[in-house]
Order: structure tokens, then sequence, then C-alpha cells
């Protein structure tokens, strides 16, 4: 019977062929479907003896992606990856954000526990490196208060996306990991196999107070944007919304905030601002249509995942509804401070639904992915929302005390200068010396017409006389091409080049040049057909120190720049409209219908002297600036300055005078 058991129990081996084809097939198997296994490698000693911020990236795998190419360099492969960021100091770490020098132009198509810093959505080009910040985990806690914790000190972000050329056994690990908080710094980071880490350490020389504080101070941008939660209940809250514009040249006209809801939230009533959309279609077929199934999505504000927040007008600042909030209702506009700071700051308030499982009073959450636009304005990048201190507002009884916000996020977006072909105004240039004008640059606005065969979008701008800059660029062919005729210029056969496509357009005429002093005329164009400009303004910025002998603009409200008051803004004319004069008009048709249209248009001369400027050289390029905005937008400028075909080195209307004084000092020598 034992025997019997024996026999039974006793397994038979699989002949050696088989079992060499069966480990053969297992590690076939495990070699095509990563790289890499899912188990992380040991924690490295570095990680141990930490007493900072220890990061990691791990590749993790990677298939290939069609179309299926035989070029190595041009395959897409889709990749796996995780960064972690550890709390290892003895206190917290505030609104973590993690840099990874991304090489391979990866493309990113989610990033699980984080959103990219600067508000970019997916599927997102980061080939030359981004910024994650935490969300929804914006803080780690320190070990020593959570008993060491690892889901309270550190974060892990699950990386997916596609990246180039990188073919197995190479490991497209990036350039570089480091921490981009303020007072800490990051050697280069270790290597071994897929995994690359670094110890970033708190720097000496920082100024971090050594108690832990609960919030940071609001940062300084060009634009600031605060979300303050003033009212919370277990399934909804009121905020109150505060833009404020800081930068002296900048501002917006008919500003559009937009927004992304991360936890499913929705707009139920809005005061001081309205949605652009209303469709309840996305609350009723979605969670909240579930979870609040008595409720009438008819009359809530916004269902939209992504919603687009607009201005009121001003005759609805008193509306007991919508309005009844200081400083809303503006139409749009947020002028800078040098001409208005009662007009640089707009707010509104929204009343917020939440999903489950937020259903607390303290569930309080901020959407991200924050941007904002206007019209003809500079292009402002947003950084993720940051936790700051409370803001403390004016008690709205009257008396001396001061209501406290329940919690606040600052928003900080900043100016970025505009990429080749997208900015949205633009310069021409000309001189007393030369009869051309070189015009604005060829798509200097973008190039709409770049699939038209008879328009070439590389091609240099061709030279105009000056009154071809008074009529629509469908109307400068002829005067072009007769131009060139009596100038001797070279003059395309086959296709001109494109359009500029500025909505506005700045002439800069160098008008005279004598022994004390210059004089520039300065014209505005305003080439849209439907949109006129209140309370224009325009700046020009010079070479350094030309704008220490500014005199006067004769048309407009000039100003120049202090950098005691505005810092960086030396070397800066600042000019807007006259009272009665703010209005750049659009264009009008002609006197007649054959005639093209008319563009609005506004004129001045602005004089300079000498006297502070020893050494300046006009016509070799100083007379000329290096950069001009109109509505804080940086317009775009030719690639070249008009020069000089002879020695003329005054203007015309002193030309004569001075032509009379040489004569009779070369009299008094002949005699």
């Amino acid at each position: 019977m034992g025997a019997g058991i024996r026999r039974a129990g006793k397994m038979r081996r699989p002949p050696l062929p088989l079992l060499v084809l069966l480990l053969l097939v297992s590690f076939v198997a495990t070699a095509t479907a990563q790289d890499y296994d899912d188990i992380p490698p040991p924690i490295p000693p570095e990680e141990e003896n930490c007493n900072g911020v220890f990061l990691t990236y791990v590749f993790i795998s990677r298939a290939k992606e069609f179309p299926l190419l035989k070029n190595a360099s041009a395959q897409a492969y889709a990749f796996k990856a995780e960064a972690t960021v550890t709390n290892t100091m003895d206190r917290d770490l505030k609104q973590w954000k993690l840099y990874v020098g991304f090489q391979h132009k990866e493309i990113l198509v989610s990033a699980d526990g984080a959103v990219i810093d600067d508000g970019t959505d997916f599927p997102a080009s980061v080939g030359n490196g981004t910024t994650f910040a935490g969300f929804p985990m914006t803080d780690l806690q320190n070990s020593i208060e959570t008993a060491g914790d690892m889901t309270k000190i550190q974060v892990q972000i699950n990386l997916v996306g596609t990246q180039f050329g990188v073919k197995p056994p190479g490991v497209p690990l990036p350039k570089t990991i480091k921490l981009v908080n303020d007072g800490i710094s990051c050697p280069a980071p270790k290597r071994q196999g897929n995994r690359m880490y670094v110890c970033c350490v708190r720097n000496s020389k920082s100024k971090i107070n050594k108690s832990i504080t609960n919030f940071l101070p609001q940062q300084h941008g060009d634009l600031t944007i605060v979300y303050d939660v003033i009212q919370a209940f277990p399934s909804s809250y009121w905020a109150q919304v505060t833009m404020e514009n800081h930068n002296p040249l900048s501002r917006l006209d008919n500003w559009n905030l937009t927004f992304e809801w991360m936890r499913g939230e929705f707009i139920y009533s809005t005061k001081g601002a309205y949605p652009l959309i209303k469709d309840p279609s996305p609350c009723i077929y979605g969670e909240a249509g579930s979870y609040y199934g008595d409720l009438d999505f008819s009359k809530v504000a916004s269902c939209q995942k992504r919603p687009i927040i607009v201005d009121l007008p001003p005759e609805r600042a008193t509306d007991n509804e919508l309005g009844n909030v200081p400083f809303c209702c503006k139409n749009g506009t947020l002028l800078p401070p040098t001409m208005d700071p009662s007009r640089s700051k707009a707010v509104f308030q929204l009343q917020v639904f939440k999903l489950p499982p937020d259903l607390n009073r303290t569930a309080l959450y901020p959407p991200q992915k924050w941007a904002v636009s206007g019209v003809i304005n500079p292009f402002y990048k947003c950084e993720a929302p940051i936790r700051v201190s409370p803001t403390e507002f004016p008690d709205p009884s009257g008396l001396m005390s001061e209501t406290i916000a329940l919690a606040s996020w600052q928003v900080v977006c900043n100016i970025t200068k505009p990429k080749t072909q997208s900015s949205r105004c633009c310069v021409s240039l000309s001189a007393y010396y030369n009869d051309s004008v070189i015009p604005c640059p060829t798509c200097a606005c973008g190039c709409h017409d770049s699939g038209n065969p008879t328009c070439d979008s590389d091609a240099p701008a061709l030279l105009l006389p000056s009154e071809a800059l008074l009529v629509p660029f469908d109307n400068r062919t002829a005067k072009a091409r007769a131009w060139a005729q009596i100038k001797h210029l070279p003059f395309p056969r086959h296709q001109l080049p494109c359009p500029d496509n500025c909505g506005v357009s700045v002439n800069w005429h160098l008008l005279s040049e004598y022994k004390s002093g210059w004089t520039a005329r300065i014209t505005l164009f305003n080439w849209e057909d439907d949109y006129a400009f209140k309370d224009w303004s325009m700046a020009v910025q010079m070479r350094k120190g030309i704008t220490a002998g500014y005199e006067n603009v004769y048309s407009f409200n000039g100003t120049r720049m202090n950098d005691t008051v505005w810092p960086g803004m030396s070397d800066i004319v600042f000019m807007q409209g006259l009272p009665g004069l703010n209005y750049l008009m659009p264009e009008v048709e002609g006197k007649s219908s054959s005639d093209p249209m008319v563009p609005g248009k506004q004129q001045s001369v602005i004089s300079f002297t000498k006297k502070r400027t020893p050494g300046i050289q006009v016509r070799a390029g100083d007379g000329f600036p290096v950069k001009v905005f109109f509505n804080g937008e940086e317009c775009a400028l030719p690639e070249a300055t008009p020069t000089a075909a002879g020695y003329r080195v005054v203007g015309s209307h002193y030309g004569s005078v001075i032509l009379s004084l040489l004569v009779a000092v070369a009299l008094v020598l002949l005699g």
C-alpha cells in the first residue's frame, strides 16, 4: 500500500529537450513583453543616507508603435516609466515640483499623481524637458511626524507616453532629474541600468525657517490668480477668484479664463462673471446626474470639465443676481497698473458642487490647468496652483475686523515671448534717408495662406513705398511691383511673399536728425474690421541708455519708465491715447466701392535730445527700437533696418537751414 502511494506521488521529469524548450519559450515571452521586470530594484544606499529629498526615475518598458519603420531613429515606441519623490528631511516639503529632462522627443499621454506645471494638457510634447507639480498630493510630510508612513512622505508618478529613436537594448533615460523648489539644490543624478536617482539637499545659503510653516507665501508674477474658498458645505462650496495684473506694460482685453476640474466638480452658479457655454448634458449623462438625481440641471451654470469664464459688461455691475461683486464687470479689460490701478483687478465668484468621495467641508481641491487669453494680448503660461496663506478680506459688516478665507491657492502666470510667426502685431521701419519701407515680416502673425500655391511663406517681405502702408496687403501688389521697377529691386516671378496677417501694425519712421537731437514718427494701424481698441497702450524699448534723451510724445500721453519704480523697465517709453483719443478705430470702407479698405490710424511724433546721450549713432541703428509692444503684446520686428544711400545726416525740415550755413562758411573761406 505504501509502495503504491509512493508510486502515485512520484512525479515524472519531462524529457531534457522539452525542458529546455519550455525555458526558452518562457525567456522569449518575458523578453518581448517588456525590457525590465516590474519588480523595483533594491533601494540604493544613497536613499538610506539621504537627508533631503530623494528622486528616482525608472524606465519600465516599451513597445513599437505603428507605423513600423526601418529607420530606427524615426521609429516610435510606447513607453512606461515611474518617477518618485521621497521626503527624507525632518520637515515637510511644500508644493513639490519635479523637473524631468526628457531628450528623446517624448510625448506624454498621462502622468498619474502629477500635472504638468505650466498647465499643458495631454498629449504633451516634452522632448525639451518639463516640470511636474503634485496633484492631488501637493505636499509631502516628514517621516518623523508620520511614523515613516510612505504614503504620506512619498509620491509616485506613473508616466505613459511615446518616445523616438532609442531601440533595445538602449535605455531612453532623461538627461537629468531635479527638484526645482526654492532652497533645495540637486547634484547630477547617478545612473544604474534602467534607473537614475539623486539626493537633493537643502541649500545652506537659503533662508529657510527652521519652524514648519503651514503654507507658502504668495508668489510674484505678471498676472496672478487667487482661488479663495469663502464658504464650505459638505457637498458644495463658494469660491472667489481674483485676477490681478502686475506687469506695467501688459493688459487683457475680453479675457477668457479656463481651467479643468479634476474630481468631477461642476459650477452651479456664478456672480461677477459667467461661463461661455451652458450645456447640462455632461452632468446629466455623467456621475453628477447619478448622484444629484433630483437636481434641475437646466439651471446649472456649467457642466463642462474645462469651462470658459468671461467677464460681465459694466451695466451688470449692480445686478442682484449676477453682479454686486467688487472689481467685477469691466467687459473683460484688465489694464496695466501704470494706466489705472483700479482697473488692473477682476473678481468673480463660483458656487461649486462636488462628488463622492469629497463630501465633507474640508475636501477642497482647486481646478488645475489654468489658462488665460485675450484679444491681441500677451501669451501667458500659468503654473499649477499652490496652497498659500489664507487671504484676508475686510469684514462685510464694515467693522475693523478681518474675514479670513477657509483655504487659498495661487496661480502665477508669466508672459512668454511669442514663437516665430505667432505674434499678434508687427512693426515696419522707414527713415528720412531711404525712400523704401521695410514692411512687417512675412507671416509675422501666422501663415494662414501657407497652403496657397501663389504665396511663399518663407520669402522675405518686399520693400514698399510709404503710401503702400495705408492700403491692405491684398492691394499692395501693384505698388510693390511698380516700386521694384523704379528702384531696380528684385521682384519674384512666380510666388509673392505671404501677408503678415496681423490685426495691428506699427510704423516707426526716423523723421529727422539734427545737431542737438532727433525725432521719429509713430503710426498705429488697426486692420481689424469689427474691433476698436479702447484705452490702447504702446511701449517702445530702445538700446541701452537711449531713452535718457527722451523729451516728449506730442499727440500721445508718453512716460519714460523709471527703473526704480518698475524694476527691469528702463529704456522703455510707455504711451497711451490722450483723453478723447483713446480709441484705435477699426478699418472702414473707402470713399467709393472700388477703393480699398482704410485702416483705423493714430499718429504722433516722439522727440529725443542728444545732450544726455553723447556718442549716439541714430542712423547706425540707435534711432530704431529693439522691442515694440502694443497692449502688452510684443510685436514682430523686421530683421533689417533702413540704411543710408548717401551721406545725408539731417532731417528734411532742418536741411535747408544747415545747407545755408554751409554755403555761407564756404563763401567766407573762398573770400
